[in-house]
């Protein structure tokens, strides 16, 4: 199972060739789709159709995690409190990825800190 933060979203989103790249090696591998948990939209959108153009494309390709449960938004918590460091949304992203998930990031630190407090969760950098 792969997780997306907002970094990975924005970077993925581009219309680039190693973007491209990436998202076919990832088929391949059978991480695809990814999951982007829903307070994950907040980072990496602005509100504005013209800007968000690429990002809200780029979504349609993937699984939008719309509601999430109180006992995930409690791990999290749980997480991010024993971690000290990382926002809220850091901690969902590596709470959905457990048991057993990788979070892809284009910042590791925060990301790296929670998944070492998780049910193995991978964290890699975009």
């Amino acid at each position: 199972m792969l997780i997306l933060d907002s970094g990975a979203v924005t970077r993925l989103a581009e219309r680039s060739r190693r973007a491209a790249a990436l998202i076919l090696a990832l088929r391949e591998q059978g991480l695809w789709p990814p999951i982007v948990p829903s307070i994950v939209l907040v980072e990496c959108l602005q509100g504005h159709a013209g800007r968000d153009a690429l990002a809200n494309r780029f979504l349609k390709t993937c699984d939008v995690l719309e509601e999430i449960p109180e006992l995930l938004a409690r791990r999290a918590a749980l997480l991010r409190g024993q971690a000290r460091r990382g926002s809220a949304v850091d901690a969902l992203v590596v709470a959905c990825a457990e048991p057993g998930g990788t979070a892809l990031t284009s910042d590791l630190d925060d990301l790296e800190a929670l998944a070492q407090r998780a049910n193995r969760v991978s964290v890699e950098k975009l």
